[in-house]
């Protein structure tokens, strides 16, 4: 990937009291086909942190707005989003079905 044509991409979301563990243990056995469809959105480097319940995603891609169509349209993440809602709460842009990234406020290359 071009350094130059990076686009990063974070959002926040928290864990439900209690499910930490199960929050960790199901992204320990991420689905192949959940794998797939972030490859086929280009999404690389994505990582999640967690402090307290409070969730932060980051990911890089060339193309943020084929990443977030290529999620919004796969049903692969629809049922990946209904296997999390029991345990996640996470705010979904009605229109674009994609969480409302957060603002970048600091970055050093």
């Amino acid at each position: 990937m071009n350094e130059k044509n990076i686009e990063r991409f974070a959002w926040h979301a928290r864990i439900k009291p209690g499910t930490e563990m199960e929050y960790k243990r199901r992204h320990d056995e991420i689905w192949p086909s959940m794998t797939e469809v972030l490859n086929s959105a280009g999404i690389h480097n994505y990582s999640v942190w967690l402090s307290g319940l409070d969730l932060f995603g980051y990911y890089e891609s060339e193309d943020l707005q084929k990443a977030a169509l290529t999620q919004a349209e796969s049903p692969v993440v629809e049922s990946w989003n209904e296997y999390m809602k029991d345990i996640l709460i996470m705010d979904f842009d009605p229109e674009t079905g994609v969480t409302p990234p957060l603002s970048l406020a600091f970055l050093h290359l």
